[in-house]
């Protein structure tokens, strides 16, 4: 006997299309807007609110809030929700469409997971963001913060103004649908001094980019197509790296030497 197939609903089907997992545990919830912190007079930008779940405490914390959800159907409760919040602004529309605040503020949401790259990139663009604290899957989290012993190019690239962290882990069994992974907290927060003067930034990051290029399977043979040999095999030296080191396991620290000792005058 064949069987049963589990009838599967329009509303099952877009929840899958805006990858959709809404936080249903309590403490799981409080958890999270506890590792966001948010400002209570500062401006927060909340992404993918779905039916309010984390916008109602929100509002609790902070001085004001614009809850963004794209999904019609969840729009129409978080309407209701955002009506009885005096200080809460909710925007049916798409939050990578937004044109960031020119004020400083702060992004928190449960995101779309399908979307966490765009909605990270979104948030390293604006100049006003001073923190953003995202539930991901848990593994993009840990590499993005460096858990697995690994760094992402990403990661290091922004290292001078932004620290990576992971903020905690959240089971999937805290979702409604329950996803098939357990979550990240992933917290980016900008610097209040960053790690290098902005003239090094592009330097910097020109020397992350070839260091992550590939050639040669090791960051000595990256670099070397950009820098004289015995500078760099001195450089290393005093960085303490091995020259057959993986560029990926080199700490967003050793690359900050690296790039003052090879751009030292």
């Amino acid at each position: 006997m064949a069987p049963r197939r589990t009838r599967t609903t329009e509303r099952d089907r877009s929840r899958r299309v805006l990858s959709q997992n809404f936080l249903a545990d309590p403490s799981a919830v409080r958890r999270f807007i506890d590792a966001a912190r948010p400002d209570p007079h500062g401006l927060v930008l909340e992404v993918g609110a779905g039916r309010g779940q984390l916008t109602r405490p929100l509002a609790a914390r902070c001085g004001r809030l614009t809850a963004y959800e794209v999904d019609p159907v969840a729009g129409t409760e978080l309407a209701r929700v955002c009506a009885a919040l005096p200080n809460v602004t909710h925007r049916q529309s798409d939050f990578l469409s937004a044109v960031a605040p020119e004020e400083e503020f702060a992004v928190v949401g449960n995101i779309p997971w399908s979307l966490t790259a765009a909605v990270v990139r979104w948030c390293l663009a604006a100049p006003g963001l001073r923190t953003a604290t995202l539930l991901t899957q848990l593994e993009y989290a840990r590499r993005r913060a460096g858990d697995y012993g690994r760094w992402s190019r990403l990661t290091v690239l922004t290292w001078p103004e932004f620290d990576w962290r992971l903020a905690g882990r959240v089971p999937r069994t805290a979702f409604r649908p329950v996803p098939r992974v357990d979550a990240g907290i992933l917290r980016i927060e900008r610097r209040a001094q960053p790690l290098l003067p902005p003239r090094e930034l592009p330097a910097y990051r020109r020397m992350v980019e070839l260091g992550f290029g590939g050639v040669g399977g090791s960051l000595a043979a990256s670099l070397t197509r950009a820098h004289p040999r015995a500078r760099l095999a001195a450089a290393l030296r005093a960085s303490r790296l091995d020259p057959d080191l993986p560029v990926g396991q080199v700490w967003p620290e050793q690359w900050l030497v690296l790039h003052r000792l090879l751009h030292a005058r």
